[in-house]
C-alpha cells in the first residue's frame, strides 16, 4: 500500500518534467498588443486653503512720575515767610497694576503751599490745581486677525 502511494506523486513529478520541456522547445506564437495612451491632451488642477487666526493684546500704560501743581487768582500771596510757593515732594509711592510695579515721587497734601488775602476787604478769587503722581491712563487694544489663503495649481498637458 506505501509503495502505490509513493508511485503516484513520482509519475506525476515525471510528467511535470516533461511538459516542461516541451514547453521550453516547442515555440509558442505571442500576441502583445502595443500600450499606447489614448489621450492627447488633459489637465490637472490642486487647490489648497489655508486659515490662521491672531489674537493680539496691546496694553499700554501712561503714568507720570511726579505731579503738577497750579495756582492762579487775584488779591492772594504765599503764607510762608520767604514767600516759597512750591511744594516739596516728600512722598515716593509705589503701585502695582496688573503685576507691573511702578515707583514716583509724589507729594503730601500738608507740604501744599499755603496762600492769604492781601487786602481782606477787597475780593480774591483762588484757584489751586493738584494732579498726583501714578498711573494716569491704561490703554487695551485687542484685536484678532482672521487670514485665509487659498492657492489653486492647475496644470496642462498635450502629446
Amino acid at each position: 500500500m506505501e509503495q502505490v502511494v509513493l508511485a503516484l506523486p513520482l509519475s506525476v513529478l515525471r510528467l511535470t518534467k516533461y511538459w516542461l520541456l516541451f514547453l521550453l522547445v516547442v515555440p509558442i506564437k505571442v500576441f502583445a498588443v502595443p500600450v499606447v495612451p489614448q489621450f492627447r491632451s488633459g489637465s490637472s488642477q490642486t487647490s489648497s486653503t489655508s486659515e490662521s487666526v491672531i489674537n493680539e493684546t496691546i496694553t499700554s500704560y501712561q503714568y507720570r512720575t511726579g505731579y503738577s501743581l497750579s495756582v492762579s487768582g487775584h488779591n492772594i500771596e504765599s503764607d510762608d515767610i520767604n514767600g516759597y510757593i512750591n511744594s516739596i515732594p516728600t512722598a515716593e509711592s509705589t503701585q502695582t497694576v496688573n503685576g507691573i510695579n511702578f515707583s514716583y515721587t509724589g507729594q503730601k497734601l500738608d507740604s501744599v503751599p499755603r496762600w492769604k488775602i492781601v487786602n481782606e476787604s477787597q475780593p480774591f478769587s483762588l484757584v489751586e490745581t493738584v494732579i498726583g503722581s501714578g498711573i494716569d491712563t491704561i490703554t487695551k487694544i485687542e484685536r484678532t486677525i482672521n487670514t485665509t489663503t487659498t492657492t489653486t495649481v492647475e496644470t496642462t498637458f498635450g502629446q
